[in-house]
């Protein structure tokens, strides 16, 4: 059962994941020994795999390093579950299938230490000492898909060119020129 990190305050940004200083690799299992390094200088010698990282709002604001998840990744965390995330760290979190949970109430929930059942299916996190259950906003098939995958290169590394045009291209809203005023349909 993983262990879950409460880190409460809000706007952790990416220099506490990850400081500047270590951005001389793109190596996890380097990133990782420095991981929240400026917050917490224990926290990597605690953290053990499939651990869990409980956040307040707003977390990975700062700059958009990849880094920021690597770290985290490659020091075993399996997920950070947040009330929410900075935009770019959300994205990079997908991009490199590691779970960015949001979840209101998550930090009031749990105290460093506790043990969490997080069931993905179901979209919850039980803090097993108090027996407290939360539900999460769902993750979406496809990252959970990229997630599995290992990461966006990795997933498309499996998917032919014509499954993943009609899996993200095959959309209303990106068909070129569909309904959008100013956009006339180009005649070749």
């Amino acid at each position: 059962m993983p262990t879950v990190h409460v880190f409460a305050r809000d706007h952790i940004n990416t220099d506490e994941i990850i400081p500047a200083r270590h951005l001389t690799t793109d190596v996890e299992s380097e990133l990782a020994r420095y991981a929240m390094e400026d917050y917490d200088k224990d926290f990597v010698r605690r953290v053990q795999p499939g651990d869990i990282i409980v956040a307040g709002a707003d977390f990975g604001c700062g700059s958009s390093r990849e880094h920021a998840v690597w770290a985290l990744r490659g020091a075993g965390v399996s997920a950070v579950i947040a009330p929410n995330f900075a935009r770019i760290y959300y994205r990079n979190s997908i991009n490199n299938g590691f779970l960015a949970l949001e979840c209101d109430g998550i930090v009031e929930a749990f105290q460093d230490g506790d043990p969490a059942d997080l069931n993905l299916r179901g979209g919850t996190i039980t803090n097993t000492r108090t027996g407290q259950s939360l539900t999460f906003v769902p993750v979406p098939q496809f990252a959970l898909d990229v997630q599995k995958a290992g990461g966006w290169l990795e997933y498309m590394k499996a998917h032919d060119q014509a499954a993943l045009e009609a899996e993200t291209l095959n959309a209303q809203s990106t068909e070129a020129g569909h309904g959008h005023p100013g956009q006339e349909e180009q005649h070749a």
